[in-house]
């Protein structure tokens, strides 16, 4: 039998309308109407309905960190995403040497199939962040387990069968010896490429999207600069239309200013994302990331023992409202964490209200907080009965 959402206020593409009703079947959108809501709709009294957010990167939450994830704390994470709008999710690996890489994909990958169906969040897949990277730009990750992105090492990921049908994205930098093949024959096999921790100049950055890259991860941070002569990857990023562009909204990566000028220059190619870590959603205290220690204090910014920033402990519907508080239109703070995200990574199913579309769906009150939310047509999560917040944080959490 076909279920009926309808709201005062739906975001249908970019723009916001409403009244709005939405027909789900078989965990489907199959009709989306605007005016009166039809009999028998379960009709919203008041906030504004979405689709599922979708975040592309994504370290680990709520106490858990994806390299050392398994069934239970995957599950965990699954269920405690909904609360913060998120619907669909793609878990992020940071630099290890390859073998290690490789294993922890496999443990990420059978902990998403053994998830039950109507649980929380779904995975998408993995994000390798690394270890084709920089050592000048290197951030939080080891630059002793970076490599060059050699065929050999291509190969090691695309030839292993259980991460090649799941492998979605990966971040390297495409100035490195070898990195614009490696872009090319990712990009063949149907892998996201992304432009991050990399020290590439402008015509490089150009480069890699001529052989095929489509994203930059996480804008402006751990990446040559923009300078007035030399672009660096966000001079060439924020005006090569070929490019999305990740940008961590907790106001602590990017400043206010920076994340407004980002959407006023490129907004319609913008994809929140939260680089979260186990620390996301818990309180002060210590965690880990990629295996390694992180420390979470009462400014919200996780930091490596050594005082620089690891990730973050944001939630996705914090970034939409970080950027509405920038003067950002809600409309353009929601597409940029629902559609812009799930199309950049090939997923049209996701991240719209239309026919055909997966019924993931976000009602938000007038404060854009979620309220209820729906995975594959169920609901999953709902304020009202919601029994415990998600700052309980996973038991084996290190603290």
């Amino acid at each position: 039998m076909d279920a009926v959402v309808a709201a005062p206020r739906a975001l249908l593409g970019r723009t916001i309308v409403g009244p709005a009703s939405v027909r789900i079947r078989d965990g489907r959108i199959v009709e989306v109407t605007t005016g009166e809501a039809p009999p028998g709709a379960e009709v919203l009294s008041d906030g504004l309905l979405t689709p599922g957010l979708v975040d592309v990167q994504v370290n680990g939450a709520v106490g858990v960190d994806f390299a050392e994830v398994d069934a239970d704390s995957m599950r965990f994470v699954a269920e405690a995403l909904p609360s913060t709008g998120v619907t669909r999710f793609l878990p992020t690996l940071i630099t290890a040497p390859v073998d290690v890489v490789l294993r922890q994909a496999r443990a990420v990958l059978a902990a998403s199939a053994a998830l039950p169906g109507g649980v929380g969040a779904r995975p998408l897949g993995v994000h390798l962040e690394g270890p084709f990277l920089s050592p000048k730009r290197a951030g939080v990750h080891d630059p002793s387990f970076m490599v060059e992105p050699g065929p050999d090492q291509v190969s090691a990921l695309l030839e292993d069968e259980t991460l090649r049908r799941a492998l979605r994205m990966v971040t390297l930098a495409p100035e490195q010896p070898g990195g614009l093949e490696a872009v090319r024959r990712l990009v063949e096999a149907g892998v996201l490429v992304a432009v991050g921790h990399s020290d590439a100049t402008g015509e490089q950055t150009r480069a890699a999207a001529d052989a095929g890259a489509r994203m930059v991860t996480h804008l402006f941070n751990a990446q040559r600069p923009l300078g007035h002569r030399e672009p660096g990857v966000p001079g060439v990023a924020l005006v090569d239309e070929r490019f999305t562009l990740g940008l961590i909204a907790d106001l602590a990566h990017v400043g206010p200013d920076v994340c407004r000028l980002v959407f006023n220059a490129a907004g319609a190619r913008v994809a929140l994302v939260t680089d979260a870590v186990a620390a996301a959603g818990m309180p002060p205290g210590r965690y880990h990331l990629g295996g390694a220690d992180v420390l979470l204090t009462e400014d919200g910014v996780p930091r490596s023992p050594e005082g620089t920033i690891a990730g973050s402990a944001l939630t996705l519907d914090r970034a939409v409202r970080n950027i509405v508080s920038v003067g950002v239109p809600v409309a353009d703070a929601l597409a940029s964490a629902t559609i812009v995200p799930a199309e950049v990574i090939g997923e049209s199913g996701l991240g719209r209200l239309a026919p055909g579309a997966v019924a993931d769906l976000v009602w938000w009150d007038d404060e854009l907080r979620p309220k209820k939310v729906w995975v594959d047509g169920r609901v999953v999560f709902d304020a009202e009965v919601a029994v415990a917040p998600v700052s309980a944080g996973y038991a084996t959490a290190g603290q």
